[in-house]
């Protein structure tokens, strides 16, 4: 771990370990929740080409996007994520790679298996725009 790395309430520790290796710069590291229901699990589609992540809650099926996603995702070729144990439900985590003045330089989003607890990432994208703080609460 990065001396300047946060991660927040909710992050199991090994999607917090596999995020962390991601990048050598400090990471940000937060867990989503609906913002409907408070659910923690999700079904997960991504598109690794665009880089973009849309997940829905298991519990109410409300829909969010990760980060800056929903302004690609009309170009996007989603895929719907599933373990090899043949499980679709997955908490998602998402680290954020900060620069030295703590903007979001690159996205990376985790998943762990609900059934079987394999962790693994599911997409990544650079951000090359600024200012960048209301990626933060995109999660």
């Amino acid at each position: 771990m990065h001396a300047d790395d946060q991660v927040g309430d909710g992050v199991p520790a090994d999607l917090a370990a596999l995020l962390r290796e991601v990048d050598d710069r400090p990471v940000r590291i937060s867990a989503s929740a609906c913002g409907d229901c408070g659910g923690r699990t999700f079904f997960v589609h991504f598109d690794e080409v665009e880089g973009g992540v849309r997940r829905d809650c298991g519990a109410c099926g409300g829909r969010a996007f990760i980060a800056d996603s929903a302004e690609y995702w009309e170009e996007a070729e989603p895929c719907v994520a599933e373990c090899p144990c043949g499980c679709d439900e997955f908490e998602v985590a998402v680290a954020f790679s900060l620069t030295g003045d703590g903007s979001v330089r690159w996205v990376t989003v985790g998943l762990r298996c609900q059934q079987d607890g394999t962790v693994a990432v599911c997409a990544d994208w650079k951000i090359s725009y600024g200012p960048t703080d209301h990626l933060l609460t995109m999660t």
